[in-house]
């Protein structure tokens, strides 16, 4: 079973390059360009086992921001055996991670003082268990301590052998947590920074947007939106990734005001996004383009019906790269 991966949220790695580079003048004639397909790679597949030449790991774990949100972060760790431990072991609230995760403004989610008693992962149905200390169990909001449960379970699964998550307290399954999440059975992600009252939609789907906790350093969110479709589909949630984030969620967008979606066609795999941009009063510049993209390959990436995507403006395709990750730091 192939793990839908959000990419992300820290974490960005070109998989395709343009052979030409955009101009404001191809832009303008409207970018009569070749055909160039642009590739989503999910986070299970070969990139996250990345090895560096210094014996570091690409490996994506997540941390909370000041408002609360969950962000993937692709960070550099020593490789060793049991890497989920490791990987784990780097997200525990410390001084240390702190000072070290100061830049970004990003925070630890799990509490100061856990020790990871055990973990195991049963290869053939995809569960890992995994066993903190009781100080595990020390969050200071019910917020805080719903973000370390799905901080734990979305960076387990990233990795490509694991389906499901059971947290373990002393060895024991308990019925629930200090604030009353239930962690009776094992957890598969689900609603990452949920917007809005899961009731209010007939499905739910997954946009990413862009958040700034410091000057030097922005990234994007994951933020899961209820809609009244039936079932979740990419028109869904391109229409939301360009309508902009919900008012007062402190989120804001790489898509100016006043570029609009024409519609989307998804063929063979291949997912192709006509945009126009007539009531952009700004010369739209290749960085808005390449910002454009990045937001929509983001996004798209949840479908797994969609191997790629072309973006066009006005029907013309437009050559151009696509992120693998999220945010990288």
């Amino acid at each position: 079973m192939v793990n839908r991966r959000i990419i992300l949220f820290g974490l960005i790695i070109v998989v395709g390059l343009a052979v030409l580079k955009l101009g404001k003048n191809l832009i303008d004639n409207r970018l009569g360009a070749e055909d160039d397909e642009i590739q989503i790679i999910r986070s299970d597949e070969e990139f996250t086992v990345v090895e560096d030449d210094e014996g570091m790991r690409k490996t994506v774990m997540y941390f909370k921001n000041s408002d609360g949100f969950l962000v993937p972060v692709m960070r550099k760790i020593p490789w060793e055996e049991g890497i989920a431990r490791a990987t784990l072991m780097n997200m525990i609230d410390s001084a240390e991670l702190r000072e070290n995760l100061a830049p970004t403004g990003l925070l630890p989610v799990i509490p100061a003082g856990t020790e990871i008693l055990g973990i195991s992962v049963n290869n053939d149905t995809g569960l890992c268990k995994v066993d903190f200390s009781e100080a595990a169990l020390s969050s200071q909001s019910e917020k805080d301590e719903e973000n370390f449960i799905k901080g734990v379970v979305y960076t387990l699964t990233e990795f490509p052998t694991i389906n499901e998550v059971q947290i373990l307290v002393g060895g024991k399954a308990l019925p629930s947590t200090t604030y009353g999440y239930d962690i009776s059975k094992p957890l598969a992600r689900e609603d990452i920074n949920l917007i809005g009252n899961p009731g209010d939609g007939n499905s739910k789907v997954v946009v990413y947007y862009k958040s700034m906790d410091t000057e030097d350093y922005e990234y994007y969110v994951p933020v899961t939106i209820p809609t009244l479709a039936p079932v979740a589909n990419v028109f869904s949630a391109l229409d939301l990734l360009f309508e902009g984030p919900p008012t007062d969620s402190g989120l804001y967008s790489d898509i100016p005001g006043g570029i609009m979606l024409h519609g989307v066609e998804v063929k063979d795999g291949t997912a192709y996004v006509d945009i126009s941009y007539d009531s952009y009063s700004d010369n739209i510049e290749d960085g808005i383009i390449s910002d454009i993209i990045k937001n929509i390959g983001l996004t798209l990436s949840q479908f797994e019906e969609i191997d790629n995507v072309e973006l066009l403006i006005d029907g013309e395709v437009i050559n151009s790269a696509i992120p693998v990750f999220a945010n990288e730091y």
